[in-house]
C-alpha cells in the first residue's frame, strides 16, 4: 500500500514538471492577458462610441447656447436703450410742464402790458405844476393813475414780469429793438441814448424788447 502511494505521487510530480505543461502555461496566460485587454478595449472602445454618439447633441445644444446668449444681449441692449428713450421723455415732459407754468400767462401779460404803458403814459402827460391843492379833482386823479401803475408793477414783478428800461445802456438785441442809430455827442457808440417804449421779461425771457434809438460812431 504505501509503495503504492509513493508510486501515485511520482507520477504527479512528473505531470507537474512535464515540458508539455510548462510550455502551455505561458500560453494560458498570455491568451488571459489577451481576453482581459481585448475586454478593456472593448469597453474603452464603447465609451468612444458613446462620446460620439453624443457628440451631435452637444454640438446642438451649444448653438443653442450661443444663440439664446446673443438674443439675451440684443434684448438687454433694447431694454437699456427703452430706459433711456424713457427717461429723456419724462425729462422733456416734466421741462414742457414746468415751461407751461412759468409762461402759460404770457398771452395774458402782453394784454396787460398795453394798460401799463396807458397808465405810464397818462401820468406823464399830467403837467406836475398843475398838481396843486388849488385843483384837488386832477391830484386826486394823479395821485390815483401813479397808485395803480405802481401796485400793477408789483403784481408784474411777484408773478416775474420785469420792465426793461435801459437807458444808457449797452445795447441788447436779445432784449432791445433799434428803431434808428445816431450820433449823440458824449455818449459811447453802442449805448441807448433813447427809449420811446419800455420792455419786459417774464422769467428771464424776453416778452417785449423795448423799442430804442442807439448811439453810432460819427
Amino acid at each position: 500500500m504505501a509503495s503504492w502511494c509513493v508510486r501515485v505521487v511520482r507520477q504527479s510530480y512528473s505531470v507537474v514538471a512535464s515540458p508539455v505543461v510548462l510550455r502551455a502555461s505561458p500560453r494560458l496566460l498570455c491568451t488571459a492577458a489577451q481576453k482581459k485587454s481585448n475586454g478593456q478595449n472593448s469597453e474603452e472602445d464603447q465609451s468612444v462610441a458613446q462620446k460620439t454618439e453624443h457628440s451631435p447633441a452637444e454640438t446642438a445644444w451649444t448653438e443653442e447656447k450661443t444663440k439664446l446668449e446673443e438674443q439675451l444681449k440684443e434684448m438687454t441692449d433694447k431694454y437699456k436703450r427703452a430706459l433711456a428713450d424713457t427717461e429723456n421723455l419724462r425729462q422733456r415732459s416734466q421741462k414742457l410742464v414746468e415751461e407751461a407754468k412759468l409762461y402759460g400767462i404770457q398771452g395774458f401779460c402782453k394784454d396787460l402790458l398795453e394798460v401799463a404803458d396807458i397808465l405810464e403814459k397818462a401820468t406823464e402827460c399830467v403837467p406836475k405844476e398843475e398838481i396843486s391843492p388849488q385843483n384837488p379833482h386832477l391830484k386826486n386823479l394823479y395821485e390815483g393813475l401813479v397808485m395803480t401803475e405802481v401796485q400793477i408793477q408789483k403784481v408784474f414783478t411777484k408773478h416775474g414780469l420785469i420792465k426793461l428800461n435801459p437807458t444808457e445802456a449797452k445795447f441788447d438785441p436779445y432784449e432791445h429793438e433799434a428803431l434808428f442809430h445816431s450820433p449823440v455827442e458824449g455818449k459811447e457808440p453802442g449805448t441807448v441814448a433813447l427809449v420811446t417804449k419800455v420792455g419786459y421779461k417774464l422769467h428771464g425771457r424776453t416778452l417785449r424788447p423795448a423799442l430804442v434809438g442807439v448811439v453810432k460812431a460819427p
